[in-house]
């Protein structure tokens, strides 16, 4: 896999990214192009890096990126709103448009863990060949209240309620721990400390406003206009962190060509370059891209 720097600017933040290439990379062609996006605290290191190791082989230009605030990209890393993550997403799209090597009219999108909800949403407004979101939830409300009992969710409210009147008063959002509403099961927890707390720009804290983007999130609306657009939606049916009934709820939603697919696995347990379940998925998502792009 050949690998390429390349920055891009968002709302005149710059972001740093990587064009992916196969090695048998020829400048002279053009190619079909993904945009691989992370999850909440993810960067573009990890799983962008290791999807392209193997999509660049099916002959796939890759893009991956950090969002904005994390890792060398430029803006506030206490500041994660989902919204502007969309944002990015958006502008990388633009950016990789004009790019002599790809072929605009098949560019498709992978998100990953919250980056799901964000593909689906640039989906909706943005003309792409195809789209994948895996692994993620879909109606942020919804899925809150999956891992906090009734008077925990009581508190979460409040504590919103509290921020937001925090922001308007003094201009800033309290900082928390960045899975203080966002609680982690033992076994993504495990892979968590073991993976990727050791990336850099990984586990700071972050502003509280964060919740109040997550409760706000309904792709599940963006998957009704995917009229035209393919979407593949996959997950692990024993993930615990984010429940299957959120991707089975977004696959039912969705109005346009669809494919389900069930990962024989946890949230990222399986989340290993050569785990049989990861290379499964990668050829899933091949053959996926193959007749949408």
């Amino acid at each position: 896999m050949i690998e390429k720097a390349i920055q891009f600017y968002s709302d005149g933040l710059k972001l740093e990214g990587t064009f992916y290439y196969p090695d048998s990379y020829n400048p002279n062609k053009q190619y079909p192009a993904i945009i691989i996006n992370s999850g909440y605290q993810g960067v573009n290191e990890f799983y962008p890096k290791m999807f392209a190791k193997f999509l660049t082989e099916k002959g796939y230009i890759c893009m991956g990126f950090d969002y904005r605030g994390f890792a060398d990209s430029e803006g506030d890393p206490t500041r994660v709103l989902l919204e502007e993550q969309v944002e990015d997403i958006h502008n990388a799209l633009t950016f990789l448009r004009f790019q002599n090597e790809v072929d605009e009219d098949r560019i498709g999108l992978i998100g990953w863990g919250m980056g799901g909800s964000n593909v689906v949403r640039v989906a909706e407004q943005n003309d792409v060949a195809g789209v994948a979101a895996l692994n993620g939830f879909y109606h942020g409300e919804r899925w809150l209240k999956t891992v906090h009992s009734y008077e925990s969710w009581s508190k979460v409210l409040e504590a919103v309620r509290e921020d937001r009147i925090k922001r308007v008063t003094t201009g800033k959002s309290k900082l928390e721990d960045p899975f203080f509403h966002y609680p982690l099961d033992p076994a993504t927890k495990d892979y968590v400390q073991k993976e990727l707390a050791s990336k850099k720009g990984f586990g700071g804290q972050t502003q509280l406003q964060f919740t109040e983007s997550v409760i706000d999130l309904d792709a599940e609306k963006s998957a009704k206009n995917l009229v035209e657009t393919p979407l593949f939606v996959a997950h692990g049916k024993k993930n615990l962190l984010h429940p299957i009934e959120e991707s089975i709820a977004l696959y039912r939603s969705a109005t346009g060509p669809k494919t389900f697919y069930e990962i024989d696995g946890k949230h990222n347990d399986f989340m290993y370059s050569e785990h049989e379940e990861f290379t499964a998925l990668v050829e899933e998502l091949d053959t996926f891209f193959q007749e949408a792009l």
